[in-house]
């Protein structure tokens, strides 16, 4: 039995002991009326038959009082789909000590991280009461990821494993079995992620979408008012379980969008069929409504320092502590300091897919990396940005990982001006033009042009001291601030130079977390666009990494699936960092500068101190948002 079954089944024996003595479950108040008037089933026949019990009082929290509104700002309409990642309802999540624990999921059946059987719940179901089944799986397995015109690139990469995709199967209507011949010790993981792959749909709401089981003139007739090209289309313009603009696509998160359209101001009403409920029987979320306003990102400070948010981390940055310090005995909040738990607070990543030749070959000779990393003065940035508060520092893991290693933090991370020349010159860089900057071999000026997504004033600061010492060692850095979709989209096209953006999302990583991150198996790692996108296509684009270093973290990431003990797979896992330090495929600058979150003083359940964290995490999911309440079950 897997340690990971050993951890399922516990949890199997804990719940069965608390819904032996389960309480009598309790409607929320705001759904009383529906109740009454039945539009709405009870509660006893909305939940189900194995509903999940949270045990607050485990974790030092309170039982919490129904009702409210929470405010909250994004700055981009885009964004809502942030309430999909703070809702945090995943086949399994992380808990508080970043365990796998079942969720919207009964029970995980683990034979050697090779066959998976997923039990549902008895009787869940889908925000709009239509039952959450096998079905769901089958028709996503079966008529999107396996359907060319949904899915021309076939299911998932993360689905495969040895090169192969699974055997899945539906034996009833609440059992799932995914089965591989070779190891996907990553497959529990990926479901818990921040943005989950969803190998479920609402196989009844979608259906009436696709050409296997609509009438072809009525489809017909939908997709020409839809004015969209054909039924393919129209169907993945409506699946949009992670971006959550769809109003009519049934959810399983605590709360469901009630906003059509661009709107200043989103709503989210609480899920009346959600799985989850105290000990008390209360169903949760305790918050009745979520109210997302899209406001500019330099609007997020002044709005959250006017007290006119109730729970806001993003858009903040550690800059605007002063200002939410300042407006705290006015704007009825308090500012609270969390970790941060990406790997590198900013870092710069040279392309190594980048179009151009010739410096394409320059910024994938390792002297040139170091060196350019050498150049910085990260204790200067520090002091200037952070007070001093953040570490500087090379992208690594982060202290609370098993993994971390000093040396690997300090690799190549020294302000160093004449070592940093001395390898420019050993990379044949050594004619400068007479404004002091190099020349490339081709007699260009060495203007190394690093793009940014205009997000982050701090990024923008950093990058101008950079650019002052880079100019010393005869670099130009010219900063580009884009759109943060056009910088993607650019990275991805192998046509920006460099990029700038957090370090690893996950810079707390353990031995069953999967290292594939540090390997180019993913177009999202700015370093390697193209390498990435050879492995997440299966070879249908991109290109095959061709630097020794970076074809030896493919060999061992996938020497980690098949690794067998957590010695295996933590030799793996350092001896990718060790890579990683050594060829400086992102040049961090410095880490773990507090995440100021601002807080109504009247918001209880949310913890004083915690890790703000993409993955693993999903920033607030990890923290339960639904678990939060109001004293009086009012927002003010």
């Amino acid at each position: 039995m897997s340690k990971l079954l050993s951890l399922f089944t516990a949890l199997l024996v804990t719940a069965a002991t608390a819904l032996g003595a389960a309480p009598v479950l309790q409607d929320p108040p705001v759904l009383a009326d529906a109740v009454a008037r039945g539009d709405l089933p009870p509660v006893a026949e909305r939940a189900p038959q194995q509903p999940l019990f949270v045990d607050l009082e485990a974790r030092g929290r309170s039982f919490g009082t129904p009702g409210g509104t929470l405010s909250t700002f994004v700055a981009r309409d885009k964004d809502i789909r942030m309430m999909v990642v703070y809702g945090y309802a995943r086949l399994v999540c992380y808990d508080q000590n970043y365990d796998l624990v079942p969720d919207l999921l009964a029970s995980v059946d683990n034979d050697d991280n090779r066959v998976f059987t997923l039990h549902l719940r008895p009787g869940h179901r889908w925000s709009d009461g239509a039952p959450f089944t096998s079905e769901d799986f089958r028709y996503w397995w079966e008529d999107v990821a396996n359907n060319e015109m949904l899915s021309p690139s076939g299911p998932p990469d993360f689905l495969r494993a040895g090169g192969q995709y699974p055997t899945v199967s539906f034996p009833d209507a609440q059992t799932v079995v995914f089965a591989w011949e070779a190891p996907n010790p990553n497959f529990l993981q990926t479901l818990a992620q921040a943005r989950p792959p969803f190998i479920y749909r609402p196989a009844h709401f979608m259906k009436q979408f696709h050409a296997s089981y609509t009438d072809p003139e009525q489809l017909a007739a939908v997709v020409d008012d839809a004015r969209v090209r054909n039924w393919a289309a129209l169907h993945n313009k409506l699946d949009n379980m992670y971006d959550f603009d769809n109003p009519d696509l049934p959810t399983l998160q605590p709360w469901v969008n009630a906003s059509d359209g661009k709107k200043i101001r989103h709503n989210f009403q609480r899920n009346p069929y959600f799985h989850r409920f105290d000990m008390q029987g209360m169903q949760l979320p305790y918050i009745d409504t979520v109210e997302m306003e899209v406001v500019s990102g330099g609007l997020v400070a002044a709005k959250a320092n006017a007290g006119q948010a109730d729970l806001q981390a993003r858009g903040l940055d550690f800059r605007d502590i002063p200002i939410l310090r300042k407006g705290e005995a006015n704007g009825g909040y308090r500012t609270l300091l969390w970790a941060n738990g990406t790997a590198s607070q900013i870092a710069i990543y040279p392309n190594l897919n980048y179009e151009d030749p010739v410096w394409r070959a320059l910024l994938r000779d390792v002297r040139v990396r170091r060196a350019l990393s050498l150049g910085i003065d990260r204790e200067t940035i520090n002091r200037a940005l952070y007070f001093k508060l953040a570490k500087p520092g090379a992208m690594a893991v982060l202290p609370k990982s098993a993994f971390f290693d000093e040396a690997n933090r300090a690799a190549w991370a020294a302000f160093d001006p004449d070592q940093a020349n001395a390898l420019l010159d050993a990379a044949g860089l050594e004619a400068r033009g007479s404004d002091g900057i190099r020349l490339l071999p081709d007699g260009r000026p060495m203007e190394l042009v690093v793009e940014t997504a205009g997000e982050r004033q701090e990024v923008e600061n950093a990058l101008q001291i950079v650019t002052d010492t880079w100019r010393d060692i005869g670099v130009k850095l010219v900063m580009r601030p884009l759109d943060r979709d056009i910088l993607r989209n650019r990275i991805f096209a192998g046509t920006t130079m460099a990029a700038v953006w957090y370090g690893w999302d996950n810079g707390i990583p353990q031995p069953y977390t999967s290292p594939d991150y540090l390997a180019p198996r993913h177009q999202e790692f700015f370093a390697w666009p193209k390498w990435g996108q050879h492995y997440q296509t299966g070879g249908k684009a991109g290109e095959p990494p061709d630097m020794e270093p970076a074809q030896r973290l493919m060999e061992l990431s996938a020497q980690w699936e098949s690794a067998t003990t957590d010695d295996e797979r933590s030799a793996i896992w350092r001896e990718m960092l060790k890579i990683h330090a050594d060829n400086v495929f992102g040049i961090g600058i410095l880490a773990e500068a507090p995440q100021p979150v601002v807080v109504s003083n009247r918001l209880r359940n949310v913890p004083e101190q915690a890790i703000w964290a993409w993955d693993p995490g999903a920033h607030f999911g990890i923290h339960r948002m639904d678990e939060f309440w109001f004293e009086d079950g009012r927002s003010n």
